[in-house]
């Protein structure tokens, strides 16, 4: 009988941190499945990888904001057969602007993503996971999970619910096959702050962006080790340990300053 192949599953595949983890793990032999909002991008980053790597590569458009679109992305993979071994709920985005002056819908469309996508592609994925030998899932939150930041009051919010929730599901599944990691970048030399609306303000954190690669090198290294959790680079180590020991009043009253409208 033919050997059943792993597939990683990663969101936020097309382009980025979602892109640099697909291409270091198909250099590994991997087979990838994608997961993005544009089917132009994807396919791009499919032909690139099967260009390059023997490994299989199939993807799905659809936009993670909507209330269905996890249970769709699981459904393709059921009808499909693809077993899973690795995901990767990479896919995020954040806002920039006062809580009450972002229209509403905006956020709550960044929230879904961020957050909702994330708890139900774990929550739909668990079993099948908890079936192979050996399985794993990276969930990437940000630094911005370690304190409140006015002007993005709710990515922040919404990160430090992924660093809370991966942490609490990784010690329920200690006894299982299935470890989660929960990786904590600071900037990254991505689309992010386009999308975000920064502009000029993102100029001050380019002095510290890391490379996606370097980012996903990390990431993948912490995820086989099992870690519970990283925060990649000495100076976002030193601001994640600098959230814990100063006062929070002082941290929003700096970060206030930094991201002014």
């Amino acid at each position: 009988m033919e050997k059943q192949k792993n597939y990683a599953l990663i969101t936020g595949g097309s382009k980025g941190i979602g892109k640099a983890i697909a291409l270091q793990l198909a250099s590994k032999g991997i087979n990838l499945l994608l997961v993005a909002r544009n089917e132009s991008e994807l396919q791009k980053v499919a032909d690139e990888i099967k260009t390059n790597y023997q490994v299989e590569v199939d993807f799905f458009a659809t936009d993670l904001s909507s209330p269905d679109a996890a249970d769709a992305v699981f459904k393709w993979t059921t009808d499909h057969s693809y077993a899973i071994n690795i995901l990767v709920n990479n896919a995020g985005f954040g806002i920039f602007g006062r809580f009450e002056e972002v229209p509403l819908v905006k956020q709550l469309e960044m929230l879904a993503v961020n957050m909702n996508a994330l708890v139900k592609l774990c929550h739909l994925f668990l079993p099948s996971l908890k079936a192979q030998p050996q399985a794993y899932i990276l969930n990437i939150s940000s630094t911005a999970a370690f304190q409140a930041l006015p002007t993005l009051a709710l990515y922040a919010a919404s990160k430090s619910f992924v660093l809370s929730f991966s942490r609490a599901i990784n010690y329920e599944l200690k006894h299982t096959s299935v470890s989660v990691t929960c990786i904590c970048p600071g900037p990254v030399e991505t689309s992010f702050a386009d999308r975000a609306g920064l502009g000029a303000l993102d100029k001050m954190a380019q002095r510290f962006n890391m490379q996606p690669n370097e980012v996903a090198r990390i990431a993948l290294k912490a995820m086989y080790n099992r870690k519970i959790e990283l925060t990649p680079g000495f100076t976002n180590k030193i601001g994640a340990f600098a959230s814990r020991i100063l006062s929070k009043r002082f941290l929003e009253k700096t970060a206030a300053s930094l991201y002014k409208i």
